[in-house]
């Protein structure tokens, strides 16, 4: 992994430059914030903790889960997720208007990445979309560098790994107004601010953009989601034991599920960011489509 790993200047960072190699690109993610030194709280799961905490503590888990994520992904949704990811990136139709530039925020495995070049090379002969896979975790990026490997992408202009923060992405390596698409699927609630994240999507994307997120969401049929939530606290903490050795990660991505805002209050904070969205339901020309009742949902907007 260390072959691929790049010191980046200013100008390098552009695609054109660098389009003979898969990249790996670390940035510092400790720099300090105004709020650094207050007492702001966020959650960790069901726990309250300092928001300057949260970074280091979500970096353990997926460090813990990074190897058996993909395995421990198909038994927690007996395979589901794969046809939720299918369906997420079918949905946004990579490649059919031409070769776009993409960027997958927390992609570290590279499934949505794949996803979205597979799409375009299948249904629309484009071998030169682009994708930049962005996460915060080196180990997630290592996986995700490891299945590229396999593929016909490997050491090609259309695949770039780079570890950064979805908060905070540097201009120098993410100029403003340079993607066509943006997308997150089951990352943004780990993040810290997601209001920071939303932010810096709008920055990256072109005016006319979009922005796309599959995240885990609320279950709004009472039955489901009392069915629901049995299975999430009594099995997938059983399952984390078992397959990955780690109980607690597993509790945690349970809970920080419980925690991120409910459809209609994401979809506010997707508009409060600037991006234009369907209107405020779910469906048919509405601002997000749900899932097998609201397990999961796909959220889009556009930089107007």
């Amino acid at each position: 992994m260390h072959s691929v790993t790049r010191s980046l200047t200013r100008h390098s960072c552009r695609r054109t430059p660098c389009s003979s190699a898969t990249l790996f690109v670390r940035h510092n993610h400790t720099q300090p914030t105004p709020n650094s030194n207050n007492s702001r709280t966020t959650h960790f799961g069901f726990q309250t903790i300092p928001e300057e905490q949260k970074e280091t503590m979500v970096k353990g888990v997926f460090n813990s889960v990074a190897s058996s994520y993909d395995v421990m992904n198909d038994a927690m949704s007996m395979g589901v997720h794969r046809l939720w990811k299918d369906d997420f990136v079918s949905t946004l139709k990579p490649g059919r208007k031409g070769p776009i530039r993409c960027i997958d925020l927390a992609g570290g495995t590279g499934d949505i990445a794949l996803r979205i070049l597979d799409h375009a090379r299948e249904q629309y002969a484009d071998r030169e979309t682009t994708v930049d896979v962005v996460d915060i975790n080196a180990e997630m990026l290592k996986e995700g560098y490891k299945r590229f490997k396999k593929t016909m992408y490997h050491n090609t202009p259309q695949i770039s790994f780079i570890e950064s923060n979805a908060q905070a992405l540097p201009e120098e390596t993410f100029p403003s107004n340079t993607y066509d698409l943006y997308t997150i699927a089951f990352g943004i609630r780990n993040c810290t601010s997601v209001p920071d994240v939303l932010k810096e999507a709008y920055r990256v994307l072109k005016p006319g953009g979009t922005f796309a997120c599959l995240e885990f969401s609320k279950v709004n049929n009472p039955l489901l989601s009392m069915m629901y939530d049995q299975y999430s606290f009594s099995v997938i903490p059983i399952m984390g034991s078992i397959l990955a050795g780690d109980r607690d990660s597993y509790q945690y991505l349970v809970e920080s599920i419980r925690k991120f805002p409910g459809q209609p209050d994401f979809a506010q904070m997707i508009r409060d960011a600037g991006f234009s969205t369907g209107e405020m339901h779910e469906g048919r020309g509405g601002a997000w489509r749900d899932l097998w009742g609201g397990i999961a949902s796909i959220h889009t907007g556009v930089k107007l």
